[in-house]
């Protein structure tokens, strides 16, 4: 078993990541234009990477998959971004954001991450102001702030319902400034298939222009990936339909160990399921548990009669209304942690309570506007509203949004030291890619929060650190380098034998069956007898697929159905790697929900005593079972304690 060394800097938590800081090795300014870094991934942390290590000087290359960084999934993200600024003075402080992003991953996240995380969360509004952000502002032309679940202070920074989308637009603007600078070099619809490993160390990757076909390869001396989480392992997701883990996997497939892969997110505001025929899934944003009031009818024969048409929720009184969440957790009600919400809203449709056929709550805005007034409430989330309408059909302002669960984010990703580095030296992961900072469940509006920190204010200390002993490392040349050349022939020989295989289903047909198996047996409810299923069936769809799948068209072209070939071929095999590591995981604890661990009021269990660490699994082999190493958890400044949010 190898030893995993996290690399956490000695003292105490608060002075860890300025004594890092304060140490760290540098390069100067004439040398930083001597040393090349890879970024695959434009999003929030691979654009904001990209855009601060080339403002230091480095020669940057930064690749994504869509035709512009705009595309990136980051955009997605509606409700807000994290920071404990404390503009409306409730008691927020960085200890407080701190102990709530521990507390509500469930005690299984990394201390000092977490801190160091919370540290530089209010450098990123700074940052992100100075850009032009333009963040909703209240009544005296501070940034407002509103709150979200987890938290009992209001700490979240929003543009209306598309933070994400004015968040990536300043690291879009701050990466383009580089690009004119020259310091940027941006690889457009290109997508990364391999990563070139040379005594030991990361040096570049082989990517395969998407337009044309053509397999390239690119040096660096450094390698970052950030192209975000595994989502869509699941096909029914409220990820992007390109959202892949293709990028990832390959790094752990070269020896990068890949942590927690069963910690996934389901989010408990989604528009459900309409149909056989849906591709994706829409997310409503957590925001609209501010001032919208989640309920089941109290009733079986209300649930059923709306179920068949013949009553309307708006039909139903006060008294015939379960406002479940409140009921059963007064402290936080609505705004309980996703993964709490999530099982409450399963428990009642299990228990025949909902709605939409049997798969659905309500989420109630009367009340809000009865309050506020419907004006207030538009400024608000009136493009969330009009998003749902056209959806559904439905017109949220007379009646409650229709809910259920979804899977939306992935916790687990490429393992990470402090430094943000893999196992493999010189390889580095950010934002969603990696494992690090939110446990076993991440709290509303920190996904943001973490891609920025690791894009504008960690990497460029920690790969900086690295770099300064590269700087006697002459630049390779791919041409001339027989590892890049047999990296690269690995990569085509995996094409032209996925072409040649000529059989009769498509590819999203493969990607759908290994869907449902992943949510049937690897989804909200977890059992040993499922999990043990899911590895086999699994397997055996996996030898399927490489048998008879049908891929039309050539390699040397655009080829969509190639490109998701490639990343459901990956899918399929990290679906066991999930499987495996929620099977071994006999606990339950944030998104991990086994079935056999539950306390008698139906909340997850965790078991400190045997599985207080990080899993991170070794790849050995496609018919190899992959070797697990562990991380131990320790926690000095985060009392270990059933999580309570009554």
């Amino acid at each position: 078993m190898a030893t995993l060394d996290s690399k956490i800097p000695a003292g105490d938590i608060a002075q860890k990541w300025e004594n890092y800081k304060a140490h760290q090795k540098l390069v100067n300014p004439a040398n930083k234009r001597k040393l090349d870094v890879i970024v695959v991934g434009s999003g929030l942390a691979g654009g904001a990477a990209a855009a601060s290590l080339g403002e230091l000087g480095f020669n940057v290359k930064c690749f994504c998959y869509q035709d512009s960084p705009r595309r990136a999934h980051s955009i997605a993200a509606q409700g807000g971004i994290n920071a404990a600024k404390n503009y409306p003075n409730d008691g927020d402080s960085v200890h407080r954001l701190f102990y709530d992003t521990v507390k509500g991953g469930d005690y299984r996240a990394r201390e000092a991450n977490v801190h160091r995380l919370a540290e530089v969360s209010n450098s990123i509004i700074d940052q992100c102001v100075a850009q032009g952000v333009p963040f909703a502002r209240e009544y005296g032309g501070l940034l407002d702030n509103r709150s979200f679940g987890g938290a009992q202070v209001s700490r979240t920074f929003y543009a209306k319902g598309q933070t994400g989308q004015q968040l990536l637009l300043g690291a879009y603007g701050a990466l383009n400034r580089q690009i004119a600078k020259g310091t940027v070099k941006m690889f457009n619809r290109n997508e990364m298939m391999d990563v070139v490993v040379i005594d030991g160390k990361a040096r570049g990757i082989i990517t395969r222009n998407l337009v044309t076909g053509e397999i390239e390869s690119h040096f660096g001396h450094a390698v970052i990936i950030a192209t975000g989480g595994y989502g869509n392992v699941y096909f029914l997701s409220t990820n992007a339909m390109g959202s892949n883990v293709s990028a990832a996997w390959k790094t752990y497939k070269k020896g990068a160990f890949f942590g927690n892969p069963c910690y996934v997110q389901i989010h408990p505001t989604c528009i459900p399921v309409h149909g056989e025929f849906q591709s994706k899934l829409t997310l409503m944003s957590e925001s609209l548990r501010n001032d919208g009031r989640v309920w089941a009818p109290k009733k079986k024969e209300d649930a059923e009669a709306i179920r068949a048409g013949k009553k309307r929720p708006e039909d139903l009184s006060d008294d015939d209304r379960d406002f479940y969440l409140e009921r059963r957790y007064p402290a936080f009600g609505n705004l309980v942690p996703r993964d709490v919400a999530s099982r409450a809203a399963k428990e009642r449709c299990d228990a025949g309570y909902g709605v939409e056929a049997g798969e659905a709550v309500y989420l109630d805005f009367k009340y809000a506007i009865q309050r506020l007034g419907k004006d207030v409430v538009e400024a608000r989330y009136g493009n969330l509203f009009q998003m749902y309408e056209k959806i559904t059909d439905d017109n949220p302002y007379q009646t409650p949004m229709k809910i259920y669960p979804a899977i939306h984010y992935t916790m687990g990703g490429i393992w990470v030291d402090y430094d943000l580095q893999t196992t493999i030296p010189g390889l580095f992961a950010a934002g969603e890619a990696n494992f690090s900072d939110h446990g076993a469940n991440r709290l509303g509006a920190s996904a943001l929060m973490q891609g920025l920190a690791d894009g504008y204010f960690v990497l460029p200390y920690t790969v900086q650190n690295y770099l300064a002993d590269e700087l006697h490392t002459p630049r390779i040349d791919p041409a001339k380098s027989a590892d890049f050349k047999k990296a690269a022939d690995e990569v085509k020989g995996n094409i032209n034998k996925l072409l040649s295989i000529k059989g009769k289903q498509s590819v999203d047909s493969f990607h759908k069956r290994l869907g449902k198996i992943m949510w049937d047996k690897v989804g909200m409810g977890r059992t040993k007898e499922g999990l043990t299923e899911a590895i086999s069936e699994i397997q055996k769809l996996r030898v399927e697929f490489w048998k008879d799948v049908r891929i039309p068209g050539d390699a040397n072209e655009m080829n969509v159905e190639l490109e998701k070939a490639n990343r459901v071929a990956d899918f399929i095999e990290l679906g066991e790697l999930m499987a495996r590591d929620a099977l071994h995981r006999e606990e339950s604890c944030g998104g991990h929900f086994r079935e056999e661990f539950q306390t008698e009021e139906g909340e997850a269990k965790r078991q400190d005593d045997k599985f207080l660490y990080v899993g991170a699994w070794e790849f050995k082999g496609i018919d190899q079972e992959p070797v697990l190493h562990k991380e131990a958890l320790e926690f000095v400044y985060c009392e270990l304690k059933q999580r309570n949010y009554k």
